[in-house]
């Protein structure tokens, strides 16, 4: 009753006579020491209380009109250098601290009525323009409400977008959102202009979860998204590295014919391939230069970088042909992107003449990350000699040498097992103005882990929290690794929930670590905790995640389980490797599922995967305890040559270790037509099963076939 009196009293009777549940309980909270007219400001002494505030000393002008007329005059002579279209900034000689909160919404609503949109929209941004009056919801709403009543929808989404902005800055977004969104009963259109302003501030709040729930509602009260509307979703989800649900909006987008910029394009092609989606990448791509895109060099520049960094060198190349086929010049980035590729691949050589040709280029010359890529090369090899001559041709060029680059000097070093070099390196850091961070020190504790030195790295981490290093996630995640390899499993956990409650978010590798561990200790519950835990947080599992998984279920007796989870790792866009299908095929062997088995078999192979031996033996063997040799022959005819041999010998040897001297016998006589060098273990293996079962007739047979040089 008090919020409906409070806004008749205002003139707002025929557009808010029934007021949305928020405006009720937003007017709820105000004195009821309210105006008790239009025209006259009060002065009433505040409430008693032990301190009271010193009361302001009174307006230069003694009522609403005097100041409207003040304003409008401020405005009149500010429109000679102001746009109309754009309300020019008032200089009002009035102290906001003597007007309040009841005095501004009154002067917006006589001011719109009376003198026009503009120059009620010029004292509502004076009067937002300080805090006192910046967070007061009503007077947004009362400001939108008269420009609506005047017709003016554009300056009235003004006001709305600068609500949303300025309450976002406080916490209250939700509840700004909900003011826009309940406005629209009472006049106000939702275009497509205030949808996108909305969900990109709650972009760049991190809410992109609610944004979408925000997209869906405003669509349905009848806002039309654009493809701004689209890129942003797209954008928010790509910056979070939610890469699954950013390619459901790309690909949305794309249904409707939008395409992207190449400012955005660029953005979301380096989020894809950082987080490991680089064929996902390239699709979208050459959808978007399909659909009309122009990629600009910088567009060339960050797919190739993303392939390089994938390991798809020669599709890198390819794509650096297509770029100078659209007359576009490789420029130091590209080049440096390429040598990074190659290095990582371990062709450091021809990455090398790659770096020559920039050295010898008169128009671009290699900078500190081009010389820090071809050291890492070297220093992964660890040709430390040329990683070091590298670095003095860097200093004698010019060019100053970064933490990144000693860090890799320092892996360099850590990996041929030289770690006295690698400290000396690290004292060389200190003194040329930059000490080790942590990505340094983590190279060397990792390093020092590998190679059985865990005391002295922790040791060394000690020391250097007590001179104020922060560790990372990484950090942490070296440290449940070595403690799960270890087989202390509590130290590793609590490591892992102290790096939460830190604020360390781990990535899916410290999640890989923990599911592999506690599938290989066949503690499947745990591991289904972290996996459904990651997931959860946003993080998407990898080829390595879904693997671990797949052998802890198939080493559990859980094998319909390790299915299921084999088909969602193929509907998330996740690749199986011979690994997985060899684990998933022993458990399916272990279960007598041998139809199941061999389907997956075909399958890796159609793909132009080559199983693995024990995949090859487990599957064949299996089939010959059936009686069912015929298969298992089958089976190993897709294989080269040269495996076959090998998968026949192992397979003779377990035939015989089981007694199962026929069926060995078989195998034996297809082995000696394909090589007439035959093993010598193989050979004894199965002359020893023979004599033990009394079939003397197969090893005559067997060495009548070698002496003859049947094959």
């Amino acid at each position: 009753m008090i919020s409906q009196l409070i806004l008749k009293s205002h003139g707002f009777q025929s557009k808010f006579s029934s007021p949305p549940p928020t405006l009720y309980i937003l007017l709820s909270l105000l004195s009821s020491k309210s105006l008790s007219s239009h025209h006259r400001f009060i002065h009433n002494n505040p409430p008693s209380s032990p301190t009271p505030p010193p009361t302001p000393p009174p307006p230069p002008h003694s009522s609403v009109s005097s100041i409207c007329t003040l304003i409008c005059e401020s405005h009149n002579q500010q429109t000679t250098t102001f746009s109309a279209l754009s309300p020019p900034a008032l200089n009002l000689e009035i102290n906001p601290d003597t007007l309040t909160h009841e005095h501004v919404i009154i002067i917006v609503a006589s001011l719109a009525r009376e003198a026009g949109s503009v120059v009620a929209l010029s004292f509502f941004n004076w009067a937002t323009g300080y805090s006192k009056f910046r967070h007061f919801m009503r007077l947004y709403i009362v400001c939108a409400t008269s420009l609506i009543t005047n017709g003016n929808l554009d300056k009235a989404s003004e006001v709305m977008q600068s609500m949303v902005n300025n309450f976002s800055e406080i916490g209250r977004l939700k509840e700004a959102v909900d003011m826009v969104i309940e406005m629209q009963n009472h006049g106000f259109v939702l275009k497509t202009r205030i949808l996108n302003f909305v969900i990109g501030v709650c972009v760049e709040l991190d809410l992109v979860d609610y944004a979408e729930k925000l997209f869906d509602e405003m669509l349905e009260r009848g806002a039309v998204p654009d493809s701004s509307s689209y890129k942003l979703m797209g954008v928010g989800y790509c910056r979070m590295g939610r890469i699954s649900d950013a390619d459901r909006w790309l690909k949305a987008m794309i249904e409707r014919g939008f395409v992207v910029d190449n400012a955005t394009c660029t953005l979301i092609v380096s989020s894809f391939c950082e987080n490991g989606f680089v064929n996902r990448a390239f699709w979208f791509f050459n959808k978007w230069i399909r659909m009309g895109l122009n990629p600009n060099l910088i567009n060339y520049t960050s797919l190739i970088n993303g392939l390089c960094k994938k390991g798809s060198v020669k599709q890198a190349f390819e794509m650096l042909e297509e770029m100078v086929r659209k007359g576009w010049k490789p420029n130091v980035y590209t080049h440096t992107a390429l040598i990074d590729g190659l290095c990582k691949k371990g062709w450091t050589e021809k990455a090398f003449r790659l770096f020559l040709k920039l050295i010898r280029s008169d128009n671009y010359k290699p900078n500190v990350y081009t010389y820090t890529c071809m050291i890492n090369g070297y220093c992964k090899e660890e040709k430390m000699n040329r990683a070091e001559m590298l670095l003095s041709r860097m200093k004698e060029q010019g060019l100053v040498p970064n933490t990144n680059t000693y860090t890799c000097l320092v892996d360099g070093y850590c990996k041929a097992g030289s770690f006295e070099r690698a400290y000396e390196l690290m004292e060389l850091m200190d003194k040329e103005g930059f000490a080790p961070n942590i990505f340094t020190y983590n190279v060397i504790v990792n390093e020092l882990c590998k190679k059985g030195r865990f005391q002295e790295a922790c040791e060394l981490l000690r020391k250097q929290l007590k001179c104020g290093l922060q560790i990372d996630r990484v950090t942490c995640t070296i440290l449940i690794s070595e403690f799960c390899r270890q087989a202390y499993f509590n130290q590793a956990l609590a490591i892992f929930s102290r790096m939460i409650k830190v604020g360390l978010k781990p990535d899916m590798h410290t999640y890989n670590v923990l599911i592999a561990t506690f599938c290989r200790q066949k503690r499947m519950e745990d591991s289904e905790k972290f996996f459904n835990e990651a997931v959860g947080c946003g993080l998407v599992p990898t080829k390595e995640t879904y693997t671990s998984m797949i052998c802890g279920y198939c080493r559990d007796g859980h094998v319909s389980s390790a299915v299921k989870l084999f088909r969602k790792m193929s509907d998330n866009g996740c690749v199986a490797d011979s690994f997985t299908y060899g684990a998933l095929i022993s458990g399916l062997c272990n279960e007598s599922k041998l139809d199941e088995a061999c389907q997956l078999y075909e399958m890796m192979i159609d793909k132009g995967m080559t199983p693995c031996e024990v995949t090859r033996v487990t599957l064949a063997y299996e089939y010959c305890k059936k009686g069912d040799s015929a298969t298992a022959m089958i089976i190993l005819e897709r294989v080269e040559k040269k495996l076959w041999i090998r998968t026949a010998n192992t397979l003779i040897r377990k035939l015989c270790s089981e007694s199962k001297v026929g069926v060995a016998a078989l195998f034996f006589h297809k082995l000696v037509e394909k090589d007439r060098n035959v093993d010598r273990i193989t050979l004894a293996a199965f002359t020893t099963a023979c004599y033990d079962s009394n079939k003397y007739a197969l090893v005559s047979d067997i060495s009548q076939r070698i002496s003859k040089g049947i094959g």
